[in-house]
């Protein structure tokens, strides 16, 4: 039963500290948005890159080595920004497969 839990609180830690972070973000409508949402993302000292797709309303952001944040940290940041946030999950995807997967969908 300990090495089970112990398995399962691993998981959690994991999942906790991914090292990306996937957005789906409505208002984005021009390269001027995405550049945009990039710098307000880019000021949080977490973040090691940024990835944005207007034609998939997709913001990724990947952390730093045992950084994080919030998603009510990232929801802020881009609700202020105007930008509607309608869903955030953590993934284990690096954001050159994003960037692969999202110039393959343009094919």
């Amino acid at each position: 039963m300990k090495k089970l839990s112990f398995i399962a609180f691993a998981l959690l830690i994991g999942t906790a500290n991914a090292g990306t972070i996937e957005m789906k973000v409505y208002g984005l409508v021009c390269g001027f948005c995405a550049q945009g949402i990039e710098k307000t993302l880019r000021k949080n000292p977490a973040t090691a890159d940024v990835v944005v797709s207007l034609e998939d309303k997709l913001v990724a952001v990947a952390t730093r080595d045992g950084a994080d944040i919030s998603d009510a940290e990232l929801t802020r940041a881009l609700t202020d920004s105007g930008y509607d946030v309608k869903g955030i999950s953590r993934t284990q995807r690096s954001l050159e497969q994003i960037r692969a997967q999202l110039k393959q969908d343009k094919k």
